[in-house]
């Protein structure tokens, strides 16, 4: 099976570290998030991938992320989705992690397998990612590791933990195991995926009223240049106790961060010249097609690299630490 190259180098570097229930971009909305609009699940694209839901992200206004298809990071890793939930004075959206087992989502029916507790719509066996075929579409002619178990689907369309007509719902002690156990935040397509969502005016509740455009897709929707990345990620250095330490590890994530951003620059412009050659060449469709193709593996692989370095600091600044923690914890946030 296809394993995602970043996933297994960021393993080998360790793993990285997650935030608690975090408000989502900008503030935390007073507004509940609106009912997870209904949408048919695109056919699974190859086996490996796992479906991770669509949900609804904030950066001043509600936007929607389209469910797509990823491919586990490793073998035996599943998803546990992200979900807001109330936290006293505003919603606060619990990021999605991959791990061994599901976590706790809030309670939330996201549907196609993950109904509000645990995973349903497919199982690991030996290596292999087996499907259910009761919740999910995959080809059986192409997918031939399938089952086929019937699952009740209440069919809720609550986004929400809590608060005012929110899920009420709390974690067990299997998804506080999860969520205490070793995990991994969203993988790079994943990020890149909800980046093009906020970009996207079609996705915004204004604009769509809660009826997104595209509420799903078969694969992440991933840059193609540099330009359409998300921005560096600044995650807070670890704090050690010891100011001096702490002072001199955030300086050389800023270093990183500059230098990442210089090489997303220089790779930039060199795609930029290839267009305005083939723009004086006037280049076949067939040609540019193999030329934008070819600057999404640059860029993909240039991002592939930065998330390694970066992961690599951190692992030698935290000291080598073990498992991580993140996710929600039910009514308590």
């Amino acid at each position: 099976m296809r394993i995602r190259v970043i996933a297994s180098l960021a393993l080998a570097a360790g793993m990285i570290l997650l935030s608690s229930p975090s408000f989502a971009q900008e503030g935390a909305p007073t507004v509940a998030p609106p009912e997870l609009p209904a949408y048919e699940q695109p056919i699974c694209p190859g086996d490996g991938y796992i479906w991770t839901p669509g949900y609804w992200a904030w950066d001043g206004d509600y936007y929607w992320v389209p469910g797509t298809w990823v491919m586990a990071p490793e073998a035996g890793y599943l998803w546990t989705p992200g979900y807001w939930g109330w936290g006293g004075a505003g919603f606060m959206f619990n990021e999605g992690y991959w791990g061994m087992s599901v976590g706790f989502y809030g309670g939330i029916d996201y549907g196609f397998g993950y109904f509000g507790n645990g995973y349903e719509g497919g199982r690991w066996d030996n290596g292999r990612f087996f499907y259910n075929t009761a919740v999910n579409r995959v080809d059986g002619n192409a997918i031939h590791n399938v089952y086929n178990t019937r699952v009740n689907d209440t069919a809720n369309r609550v986004s929400y933990n809590g608060g005012n007509g929110g899920i009420n719902a709390r974690a067990n002690s299997q998804e506080e195991a999860a969520r205490n156990g070793a995990h991994i935040g969203p993988a790079s397509a994943q990020t890149q995926h909800a980046w093009s969502a906020k970009n996207d005016p079609q996705q915004r509740l204004a604009t769509n009223h809660g009826a997104p455009t595209v509420a799903a897709t078969a694969r992440p929707n991933t840059a193609v240049h540099p330009k359409e990345l998300p921005p560096v990620d600044r995650s807070a250095s670890s704090k050690t106790g010891n100011a001096k330490v702490d002072q001199q590890n955030q300086k050389q994530q800023d270093k990183l961060v500059a230098q990442q951003n210089q090489d997303r620059q220089k790779l930039q412009q060199k795609q930029d010249q290839e267009h305005q050659q083939l723009a004086r060449q006037n280049a076949a469709p067939a040609r540019t097609q193999q030329v934008e193709q070819q600057h999404q593996q640059q860029t993909q692989q240039m991002q592939q690299g930065h998330q390694q370095q970066m992961q690599q600091m951190q692992q030698r600044q935290s000291g080598g630490g073990g498992g991580s923690r993140g996710g929600g914890g039910g009514g308590r946030r």
